[in-house]
């Protein structure tokens, strides 16, 4: 019976399952240390760092924080 049903329907290859990584590591670039501080080299990522910290700085941002 199975050499009629491989004759009629043929041989499936399919790469192995494979198993998950660890779930519980930090998935975006947002949140990593390293480009949030642009310490990684990346041009831009200096940039955005730059404008966080000047946006964290401004006296509007300071209110929530003195109370």
């Amino acid at each position: 019976m199975e050499l009629e049903q491989i004759l009629a329907e043929g041989i499936v290859f399919r790469k192995a399952p494979t198993e998950r990584p660890d779930n519980n590591r930090i998935k975006t670039k947002a949140k990593k240390k390293s480009f949030v501080t642009g310490a990684h080299g990346s041009g831009s990522a200096k940039m955005k760092a730059d404008i966080r910290r000047r946006r964290a700085a401004r006296p509007s941002q300071q209110k929530s924080r003195k109370k």
